[in-house]
């Protein structure tokens, strides 16, 4: 804990509260400009005069994102919430499983499949991008959303976060369990599984967030418009031949919006969980 010597307790409250004062404003800056920008016209956000908030709001911007027929923003936004309500639950519940039998089913090559998981960290994204592109390109994945989501479902941090979980897990509960018939299966999905639900809930929200800001992977799957996720779509507003400021702006604020509603919902769970999973300071 900081603590600043020579100042009253009244003083130390106030130069606090200054302090996370401009903080806040420093992280809420970026959606100010974003917000502002989006109720802008293509004159006000090139003027050279700085404008606070524009005189005339433009909320048709917002009509005319959704309305343009060379982007199809509804569908994409619709595509985005598909994977990433798919990605989340089913990616968080495979760590779980195969965290919880890393930490506590004993079978022999443990450890050697633990080894495997953590080598799978220690290898960049680009190197496995071609070949994972092969492999799901000739399984019939292009233009697909499954394409999209199964490289997706698998995440190797979240298993260790689930292992050091589980490890700290009381073998008092499962003992109990043994008593009443239940084998590892049933230990798992009926003691440690709903004993989880921090790390289901804090992972489940980070891996939401992640399959829907995914860029790279869902602009080369999906080729067709079709299979366009929203931030494929709202790429297309900026390119090299054409610039639309105020349609990026307002598809920004439109896609942004279901992440800080999801942060809001869940950040409790997710300090919770990450100061459960044994990863601390």
């Amino acid at each position: 804990m900081i603590t600043l010597p020579g100042l009253s307790a009244a003083a130390r409250r106030l130069t606090g509260g200054l302090l996370v004062g401009l903080l806040t404003a420093a992280f809420l800056a970026p959606f100010y400009l974003m917000l502002r920008n989006s109720l802008m016209d293509s004159q006000g956000l090139t003027a050279p005069e700085w404008t606070w908030w524009p005189s005339t709001m433009h909320f048709e911007n917002f009509t005319a994102l959704f309305s343009d027929p060379a982007v199809a923003m509804g569908p994409a936004l619709g595509n985005s919430l598909l994977v990433a309500a798919v990605t989340a639950p089913v990616s968080t519940l495979l760590a779980s499983a195969a965290g919880y039998a890393l930490a506590r089913i004993p079978v022999p090559g443990r450890g050697a499949v633990l080894a495997l998981v953590v080598a799978t960290l220690m290898i960049p994204g680009s190197v496995t991008f071609v070949p994972t592109f092969v492999v799901v390109g000739s399984m019939g994945g292009v233009n697909t959303l499954w394409g999209i989501i199964v490289p997706g479902l698998f995440n190797p941090f979240a298993v260790l976060l689930f292992r050091n979980f589980y490890l700290q897990f009381p073998s008092e509960i499962e003992d109990a369990g043994r008593l009443d018939g239940l084998g590892w299966l049933g230990l798992y999905g009926r003691v440690a599984l709903p004993s989880s639900g921090a790390m289901l809930a804090s992972l489940g929200a980070l891996s939401f967030i992640e399959s829907w800001n995914s860029f790279l992977w869902p602009l080369v799957i999906g080729q067709d418009p079709s299979a366009w996720t929203a931030q494929i779509a709202l790429s297309t507003f900026l390119t090299s031949q054409t610039i639309n400021l105020p349609g990026l702006f307002a598809g920004a604020v439109v896609t942004i919006t279901p992440l800080v509603v999801m942060f809001l919902v869940a950040q409790r769970y997710i300090v919770e969980g990450i100061a459960t999973s044994g990863l601390k300071g």
